[in-house]
């Protein structure tokens, strides 16, 4: 996670398994995690400028798993996070179907949740994620 620019924190302990609970908590979204489109699948139907990677691909290879959205919220009762940046989040299946994906950013002092074409990547969005240890 820290070298892609994330600040993995310990967040909670899971009492079932023993394990403790790490979030990125790192400002704005990692820099070494931007300008990614959502999953693979997004990534191969891109016919031109395409991204060099994608979330769910990197998130994996990190060994850990981008935050859902319920996640994303906890995290954002800890600070104010991606307030210049967005993130994409776990997205459900039937919203993924569709060709979106979910993203998140805090505006206004208030947690947003958006939607977009999973395909698309921009230089502030990224991702967070979630590791159990």
């Amino acid at each position: 996670m820290e070298r892609t620019g994330g600040e993995p924190d310990v967040v909670g302990y899971n009492d079932k398994t023993g394990e403790y609970i790490f979030y990125d908590c790192s400002d704005e979204s990692p820099k070494g995690r931007r300008n990614v489109c959502y999953d693979r699948k997004a990534l191969e139907s891109r016919k031109q400028h395409k991204s060099e990677n994608n979330a769910l691909d990197m998130a994996a290879a990190m060994g850990s798993e981008l935050l859902t959205e319920e996640q994303y919220r906890e995290l954002q009762k800890l600070g104010n996070l991606d307030t210049k940046t967005s993130s994409w989040v776990k997205t459900p299946a039937a919203i993924r179907k569709s060709g979106d994906a979910l993203f998140c950013d805090r505006r206004y002092d208030h947690v947003f949740v958006y939607h977009n074409g999973a395909e698309s990547y921009y230089g502030a969005r990224g991702f967070r994620t979630s590791l159990s240890v």
